[in-house]
């Protein structure tokens, strides 16, 4: 269950929020010459929008309930593109499926026209940086940077309420408990957390509870020495049965014989090695036999042990035997899934001081190397298979999040994780699948959120002339963090789907809106024209 597109270095795009008016863009954008606060554009400032994804389709669908005219290009070439922009439009959204087209239609778009504005969808922070420096004026948006601290916080809030210092939001029989944490990322030297409260929302400091520390710890330390793949067990099982054989000589040596310890070591160290006692034991013929079968024994265990020191030198070795990368027994979050999404997850939780243990099907997905590097325990296998998830230890976990790219394989883990720890907390990423495009339908399955949509109102607030410094999902809406008005409700397009792509294919795709117009930048919350909207405010 991998990824969501090309392999890149995480930019924690989990940058702190600061106090209104603090204006500086997540570290996982980047603005360059880019879009300021005072570049607002009014309806009939034309948008290029080019990629025939989801997401793409959604930013469509909601600049045309917005009222702007959008171009939708799906695979445009170079023609295309000068017709397009012939037009002078004011942005260029990049909305495509991996980094490198991203990176060749930004360049091509650049090449055409040295004043449009550009916004792309890049994962890859070498490709984001590189279109930073050579391309002024051009906006880079990670929709793995976006959704990761939404995850964490859902992941990272304590499942019993009474941990947490402050009770959970009611829910209904049988849903899920409605989370009091919306987001949480690194801060400097602490955490900040976005909480539900009886006013809003508002940012608060975060750290983990008493208790999620207490089972944190015991379970790293129970993962030490407890090896899960084949190859340290066979490693452990040869060092421990040499280990063994000279200590029990040793002792028999220094007990028995009275022999000072540095002999005894040197005479257990020969058996040991296969080459005998150092001197005969005339009239401890026990001993003498009891030597022999030591040796017999200890070339076994070598044999074990140099098999396992060939495994793990030719291996992936993916998890540690002893050390930060063992699997922790308790505590801690599985995250299956190892795409973009689930790389990011597991580096925002590591930062929050999270255990948190990697599941990947792929053997050769391309971020098993980051994850490694990362010091990120990974475990090869199909994480909808209930024996692997009970050998993790899910029953002891924290959570479980199910972030692969594929929204039916995320449907098969949760229902998996379910049927073997029915009380676990269970985080899903969706929206990519159009088939299950209403998200809320898997609300029995856990805590759901649309990585699309919340990409979706982060692209189309840049697109309107607004910065905005993060965006916050929560089930039903998304909220949007603007300069000098905080954590702001953005409307939910009526529409998920413009109607100009199918198949890949685009079927004439220039929009005029014709509904209400989107917000511009000081108030997204006035919009409507259509669009659901969130009913909670917020407040810092």
């Amino acid at each position: 269950m991998h990824g969501d597109e090309l392999p890149g270095q995480p930019n924690g795009a989990g940058a702190g929020i600061g106090a209104a008016g603090d204006i500086e863009p997540p570290d996982g954008t980047g603005t360059g010459d880019g879009i300021g606060a005072g570049d607002d554009i009014g309806p009939g400032d034309g948008i290029v929008v080019i990629g025939a994804t989801t997401l793409a389709r959604r930013v469509c669908a909601a600049l045309g309930e917005g009222g702007h005219p959008v171009d939708h290009l799906a695979a445009p070439d170079d023609q295309d593109l000068r017709r397009a922009l012939a037009g002078r439009p004011a942005h260029v959204a990049v909305l495509v499926g991996d980094d490198l087209s991203a990176l060749r239609y930004a360049l091509a778009v650049r090449h055409v026209s040295g004043t449009v504005r550009i916004v792309a969808t890049v994962f890859d922070r070498t490709v984001a940086q590189q279109l930073q420096s050579l391309l002024r004026r051009c906006v880079t948006v990670s929709p793995a940077d976006i959704l990761a601290p939404t995850l964490a916080g859902l992941c990272a809030e304590p499942g019993d309420p009474g941990d947490a210092g402050e009770p959970l939001v009611p829910r209904a029989p049988g849903a899920p408990s409605t989370p009091g944490i919306l987001a949480v990322w690194p801060d400097g030297d602490g955490a900040l957390a976005v909480r539900r409260h009886e006013e809003g929302l508002v940012e608060t400091a975060w750290r983990p509870s008493p208790g999620a520390r207490r089972r944190a710890l015991l379970g790293r330390l129970r993962g030490q020495l407890q090896p899960h793949d084949a190859d340290a067990r066979l490693l452990l099982i040869g060092l421990l049965g040499i280990a063994t054989v000279l200590a029990l000589d040793w002792l028999w040596l220094v007990v028995a014989f009275h022999k000072p310890a540095s002999t005894a070591f040197l005479e257990a160290a020969r058996v040991v090695a296969g080459v005998g006692p150092a001197a005969p034991h005339e009239g401890h013929p026990v001993y003498e036999v009891i030597s022999g079968i030591a040796m017999l024994v200890t070339v076994g265990f070598t044999a074990v042990l140099t098999a396992g020191i060939v495994d793990r030198l030719f291996g992936p070795r993916l998890v540690g035997v002893l050390g930060p990368r063992v699997l922790p027994r308790s505590g801690h979050v599985i995250v299956v899934g190892l795409g973009q999404v689930g790389l990011r997850l597991c580096q925002t939780l590591r930062q929050l001081g999270v255990p948190v243990i990697g599941v990947e099907r792929e053997p050769a997905a391309p971020n098993l190397r980051l994850a490694r590097s990362m010091g990120i325990p990974v475990v090869l296998a199909h994480g909808e298979d209930r024996e692997v998830l009970a050998r993790l230890g899910l029953a002891r976990a924290h959570a479980l999040a199910a972030v692969g790219s594929e929204d039916l394989d995320n449907i098969a883990v949760a229902v998996a994780a379910h049927g073997v720890a029915p009380d676990i907390r269970v985080v899903l990423r969706a929206g990519e699948d159009e088939a299950i495009a209403e998200t809320r339908s898997l609300l029995p399955l856990g805590h759901t959120r649309d990585i699309t949509r919340t990409s979706a109102a982060y692209v189309t607030a840049h697109l309107t002339g607004t910065v905005p410094r993060r965006v916050v999902a929560d089930t039903d809406c998304d909220y949007v963090d603007l300069p000098g008005s905080g954590l702001t409700p953005w409307p939910v397009p009526a529409r998920d789907d413009c109607g100009h792509i199918t198949g890949g294919h685009a079927t004439g795709g220039r929009t005029t809106g014709g509904h209400a117009a989107v917000p511009r930048s000081g108030d997204p919350a006035q919009a409507s024209g259509g669009s659901r909207n969130c009913s909670m405010a917020s407040s810092r």
